[in-house]
């Protein structure tokens, strides 16, 4: 009974990061609608604020702050510096590599860090599942966002690189605050945090575009639903799923916003981008079926 009770948390774990790697899927095809000449970076800390703000609102309501031990301070202002870390580094790497290497380099090499991070810090195992499905999953990603060519400018592959173990190591932090604290606590305070942080970025580039309709409608979908929503689907699925595994799922991102970029931006698919998007469905769905591992 009890075994059956933990692989039913595992298989809702895996379907709340699915719907939030569908949710952080939606960001690029919004960043595609957003008015000319809006900056990605002040974007980004528009949406963190927009999302920090949503997400305490959601715990204030639901009352998540209430009782408990004092909060952790430091595991809470690495988490935000982090999520701020990955933010800034990954538009940075897109700027000087091209949006295609940039998201190949960053969200392929999350997996496999968050999966090494997972296992030293938290002594959580590989096994050959993961591992088969995050190599599926890594190579279908690099196929599907290469665009044929894989030439970069240096650091900007070296700043990619950190925003995928920026991602990873926010993963971690925030894995550990959730054997503490409840779930809407712990994403509400971190994200405010790390609004907190960014939010000197708005007063140095101009934001004036948030006060058209569509300026307002782009960052309202970002910092409501593929921050805020996403992010408290992911905290949840992350408390049943293994930290590499939830990384692994999060590349249903890539997935999503490339069906989207077809659909809704009339973007066309060459054959070898068609193949990546089988390997990447192929991995997730290797990790989907076979997710049931009980709480960790």
């Amino acid at each position: 009974m009890v075994r059956q009770q933990e692989k039913q948390l595992g298989k809702s774990g895996t379907l709340f990061i699915l719907a939030a790697a569908l949710l952080w899927g939606t960001t690029g095809t919004a960043q595609g609608l957003a008015p000319a000449g809006v900056n990605p970076v002040a974007l980004g800390a528009l949406r963190v604020l927009i999302g920090g703000c949503a997400l305490l609102s959601i715990a204030l309501f639901r009352r998540s702050f209430r009782g408990g031990s004092s909060w952790p301070i430091l595991p809470t202002a690495v988490s935000a510096l982090f999520i701020a870390a990955y933010q800034l580094s990954f538009f940075a790497a897109v700027s000087m590599t091209g949006v295609a290497v940039g998201t190949m380099v960053a969200i392929g090499s999350s997996p496999v860090a968050a999966g090494l991070l997972g296992y030293f810090v938290r002594g959580e195992r590989l096994g050959y599942k993961w591992i088969t499905a995050t190599l599926l999953a890594v190579v279908g990603c690099t196929l599907l966002v290469s665009g044929g060519s894989l030439l970069a400018d240096p650091k900007g592959i070296v700043l990619a690189l950190g925003a995928g173990c920026s991602y990873a190591a926010y993963t971690v932090s925030i894995k550990g605050l959730l054997d503490k604290k409840s779930p809407d606590a712990v994403i509400a305070v971190v994200f405010c945090v790390a609004a907190l942080l960014m939010s000197p970025l708005l007063l140095i580039f101009d934001t004036g575009w948030v006060l058209t309709v569509r300026g307002a409608a782009v960052a309202l979908h970002l910092g409501l639903f593929a921050t805020a929503g996403s992010y408290w689907l992911f905290v949840r699925g992350l408390r049943t799923v293994k930290i590499g595994t939830a990384a692994t799922l999060s590349l249903g991102e890539p997935l999503t916003a490339s069906l989207l970029g077809v659909v809704v931006l009339g973007e066309r698919l060459v054959v070898w981008q068609t193949g990546g998007i089988l390997l990447l469905f192929s991995g997730i769905a290797i990790l989907a079926a076979g997710s049931g591992g009980g709480r960790e």
